[in-house]
């Protein structure tokens, strides 16, 4: 039976994508789109980074999408915003609002991620996480008025606020529970080449210590370490990852394991339901593994394809990628394709300390499997290319050395 009603849970940029790729397809029925925050869907990638540098008054800068107008009237969506989808009933297709109910018969999830914070992090006036579009104007009017910034995780979240911190006038110091920043994401080598932007820029990186306790009268004053040494603070700002959110989904039915689990073709295994972006954790063709990305294109591009299949299940197409991330720190700016899960990375062009950019690239058996790039902007989607067409090591090698050459 054709579907008549899509809900789309989460009013994200994986949300949003959905709403447009469901009506891409002809789709004319009705479009319920459902937020648990107040706000339009927003650009999440310039909260830690020009939103928290920019001069003007945050309000002028809200970086949504799409208009109400255009939302309501030309995608023709009706709006639920400020208000959590709080449970799924997969037997009666019926995603619960509170006390309302919401039958669909086609549905992507797309809830995103919540920011982890620390125990006893939400106590002191001054402690941030920046997640959403109202912790970063929190963390911006904080920039403002403190002159001793700590951010706890030295991943990219953290090293965006870091940076613009430091770009604002404040002293920074970057706390990271790992001997070497980033490592998970990009490997030993390349978190300590990314690392040493900070160092570069003037601002304290302190890593392989966690933290004890953050600590003030009503307001943060200090971060203790688990060293015993304690870190002087006006603003803390938490950076140390996020969670999917799928608490809602409890009951439902469908498998969570970081994400909710779905297919190559983003299916969760209940009838009409499908999931993209940040909550979504799927079987990636590319690779042949479970991924879960937290990564601005590929939550656009899996929302757009979850809302076609879910409403032609029957000629669903598998989602298949080469993941790509970018973060920019210090006027320098940071790309990655590909995963970093490799037997060998080799940086095969540039040098920070000469011409102030580096190129890397990541081997896994005689495959090329990921590459790196600071300020190599000109070559970062070449190497994506190669990595889609499956090219070999020696072939990327090659590739390398001709643009050395040239």
């Amino acid at each position: 039976m054709a579907a008549d009603h899509l809900v789309v849970v989460g009013a994200s940029l994986a949300g949003l994508r959905a709403v447009e790729g469901a009506r891409k397809t002809g789709f004319d029925g009705t479009i319920t789109l459902i937020g648990a925050e107040r706000h339009l869907p927003y650009d999440r990638p310039p909260l830690s980074k020009a939103y928290l540098e920019a001069e003007n008054e945050p309000s002028a800068e809200t970086p949504t999408f799409r208009n109400e107008q255009l939302l309501t009237g030309e995608l023709g969506a009706e709006l639920m915003l400020g208000e959590p989808a709080t449970a799924l009933d997969t037997d009666a297709k019926v995603v619960h609002v509170g006390d309302r109910p919401v039958a669909y018969d086609a549905m992507v999830i797309a809830t995103g991620a919540d920011a982890k914070t620390l125990p006893g992090a939400g106590q002191l006036d001054g402690v941030y996480t920046l997640r959403t579009l109202d912790d970063a104007v929190a963390v911006r009017a904080a920039l403002d008025g403190g002159t001793r910034a700590v951010v706890i995780g030295g991943g990219f979240i953290g090293s965006e606020v870091a940076s613009s911190a430091s770009k604002r006038g404040l002293d920074v110091t970057v706390v990271e529970a790992l001997p070497t920043p980033l490592s998970r994401a990009v490997g030993e080598l390349m978190g300590a080449t990314c690392a040493s932007l900070h160092h570069r820029n003037g601002t304290t990186l302190r890593c392989g210590v966690g933290v004890d306790a953050i600590e003030g009268d009503g307001r943060v004053e200090r971060v203790v370490l688990a060293d015993g040494s304690t870190l002087p603070a006006d603003l803390v700002v938490v950076g140390v990852g996020a969670s999917p959110a799928t608490g809602w989904l409890d009951g439902s039915g469908l498998r969570i394991d970081d994400g909710v689990v779905c297919d190559e073709t983003l299916f969760t295994g209940a009838d009409g339901v499908y999931a993209a972006g940040d909550v979504a954790r799927w079987h990636n063709p590319m690779f042949d593994k479970l991924m879960r990305l937290e990564h601005w294109t590929s939550a656009a591009d899996q929302g757009a394809v979850a809302a076609k299949n879910a409403l032609a299940p029957d000629a669903a197409k598998p989602y298949s990628t080469v993941p790509y991330f970018w973060s920019d720190w210090y006027g320098s700016r940071i790309q990655f394709v590909g995963i970093a899960d490799a037997d060998e990375v080799v940086i095969v062009d540039g040098d920070l300390d000469t011409d102030g950019r580096v190129v890397a690239l990541y081997r896994s058996g005689r495959r090329l499997v990921g590459a790196l790039t600071i300020n190599g902007q000109a070559v970062i989607m070449k190497y994506r290319g190669l990595i889609a067409k499956r090219a070999s090591w020696d072939d990327a090698l090659a590739f390398a050395e001709k643009r050395k050459a040239a």
